[in-house]
């Protein structure tokens, strides 16, 4: 049922909008090797044979191969922050933010009003790899589609459900000065990526790791933001990530932050918390785990090694599918805790009463 409302969806975008990975390919060096394009139902397919990608193109060339498949992953990069801006209708924001565009900066994406509007946020922090803002995956994307593999049924869920959104983008931490510019036109057709990758890169100002870039939007954009109530969604290296922002900016954090969603997350709450029982005991509230299982979906899944927050099974053993799995599942979570959040500051609020009005009026 989900695959059916996100197959209607996704022919929309790209009828509506015009995007097509195949446009991002013609041009360059590879567009005979990579005749590849998404198909109404979000799936990576060959133009000609209607075949899922093959990784062995060249025979006994893995380099070639490999190269092959990084040009793939930039396309695909490229495609994902156009349906970000287009079909998502986010915006792109550079930081940090008084850098001027010839200096090493890095980007994310929010909704319109997401800083403006008392809406809560959701802000998506994804695990690390080579995969940019928008994706969960790379080759979850090109192994099984755009519905698994990106963000963007999540961003849907939360601008329909919150109303705000943030898309972090904290594995682009640095610039490579020859590709940079070059992206998919090589000077030398047989020069690999990997000698490309080689020369000089710089780091991104504020954006060297993604716990910096984290950090970066975190004081600069969401801690300033009108919302009240933000949610985190943290997969994997994610989890980690933000268990740093929380000992990093403690009561900020457990202030403005009313939920978090960790999928397979990589955090230590022993060893990142210091102990510190305050913030156990925060993690423990206000935060639940989604872990790939054979239990069904939101089933309790125990664990000897980390005993932090509610743990429950993802509804998948795969890893990669994990996200997709439980969208639905960590949406219903979030809702449900705003919802309790929202009911407990309401009984805590004073209640105006005719004595209590006459007697500020006879003051």
């Amino acid at each position: 049922m989900i695959m059916a409302d996100f197959t209607g969806e996704h022919t929309w975008l790209q009828t509506g909008h015009g995007l097509s990975l195949r446009k991002l390919v013609e041009g360059s060096d590879y567009q005979e090797e990579l005749r590849y394009d998404f198909n109404a139902k979000g799936e990576l397919r060959h133009l000609d044979t209607n075949e899922s990608f093959v990784f062995n193109y060249y025979k006994n060339n893995h380099e070639r191969n490999h190269e092959r498949y990084q040009v793939l992953g930039h396309v695909i990069t490229q495609y994902v922050y156009e349906l970000l801006e287009r079909a998502c209708t986010l915006q792109k924001v550079y930081i940090p933010s008084d850098a001027t565009e010839d200096e090493p900066r890095s980007f994310f994406f929010m909704s319109e009003k997401a800083l403006t509007s008392s809406s809560s946020i959701i802000v998506l922090l994804q695990d690390r790899g080579v995969f940019r803002a928008g994706q969960w995956g790379q080759k979850t994307i090109i192994s099984e589609g755009l519905y698994h593999g990106t963000q963007i049924p999540f961003i849907k869920m939360a601008l329909q459900s919150h109303g705000g959104v943030i898309v972090l983008n904290p594995n682009d931490n640095f610039v490579d000065l020859k590709t940079e510019r070059e992206t998919l036109s090589f000077s030398t057709r047989g020069e690999s990526l990997a000698s490309m990758h080689s020369c000089q890169r710089n780091p991104r100002w504020c954006s060297t790791s993604p716990e910096e870039h984290t950090m970066y939007v975190w004081d600069h954009f969401i801690s300033k933001s009108a919302a009240k109530n933000v949610a985190f969604i943290a997969h994997g290296y994610g989890g980690l990530v933000f268990i740093d922002l929380l000992m990093q900016r403690k009561e900020e954090v457990m202030n403005k932050v009313f939920s978090v969603a960790f999928i397979n997350s990589m955090h230590n709450v022993q060893h990142q918390t210091r102990n510190d029982p305050q913030v156990q005991w925060w993690i423990q509230k206000y935060c639940r785990e989604w872990v790939s299982s054979n239990k069904p979906l939101g089933k309790a899944v125990g664990s000897l090694i980390k005993v932090n927050c509610p743990t429950v099974s993802a509804g998948t053993e795969k890893y990669s599918l994990a996200p997709s799995y439980c969208l639905r599942s960590i949406f219903k979570y979030l809702n449900s805790t705003l919802k309790a959040k929202a009911t407990t500051a309401f009984t805590r609020s004073p209640i105006a009463t005719r004595s209590s009005k006459c007697k500020e009026v006879g003051k």
